[in-house]
């Protein structure tokens, strides 16, 4: 979109989750499955299945098992992170990002960027001073990664499948926040 104005993104941590915000979450899955990302389902991905598990990673947030990072514009939620914290007894000082999505229609905006730097201060703030993620291999998101700072711990081949089915290789990343 060279040459228009960009509209400007607010990051928020989410306490909890409306059924407006799992709905809006929901979609941005969805786009993000029907793009190809590989992030755990397989397209097609209905809407319905999507809105559970939002309000599955809901009931997490509440709880205070894992924060619920959003990026939201005008239309409403365009990305979103979680950070893990509910992890076993011998890692209390890890947590573990996952879902890093942003909807295609607000790529190439400096979302995922904005929204893993929120994601590694509120890590931080709760006490957090390593951080893991897994990725596909060769996309997107391990450039964003790489460009922002995270190292490389190693690829497996054939980890995961992408939604379209075929296997994809995944990269594991950390980060150290102290």
């Amino acid at each position: 979109m060279r040459g228009e104005a960009m509209t400007p993104v607010r990051i928020r941590r989410l306490p909890a989750l409306s059924e407006k915000e799992v709905a809006q979450l929901a979609d941005v899955l969805v786009d993000c499955v029907d793009g190809g990302a590989s992030v755990s389902f397989m397209h097609p991905l209905v809407p319905a299945k999507a809105a559970a598990f939002w309000r599955d990673v809901g009931r997490d947030v509440a709880a205070g098992r894992r924060l619920l990072l959003v990026a939201e514009d005008e239309t409403g939620i365009v990305g979103t992170v979680q950070v893990i914290l509910d992890l076993p007894e011998n890692q209390p000082h890890r947590g573990d990002v996952a879902k890093m999505l942003v909807h295609r229609r607000a790529r190439r905006r400096g979302i995922g960027a904005a929204l893993m730097r929120a994601a590694e201060d509120c890590a931080r703030a709760a006490g957090k001073t390593l951080l893991v993620l897994d990725t596909v291999t060769g996309g997107d998101a391990e450039r964003l990664y790489a460009r922002i700072g995270w190292s490389l711990a190693g690829v497996v081949p054939g980890y995961a499948l992408w939604p379209r089915g075929g296997l994809c290789a995944t990269s594991f990343y950390y980060r150290r926040l102290a």
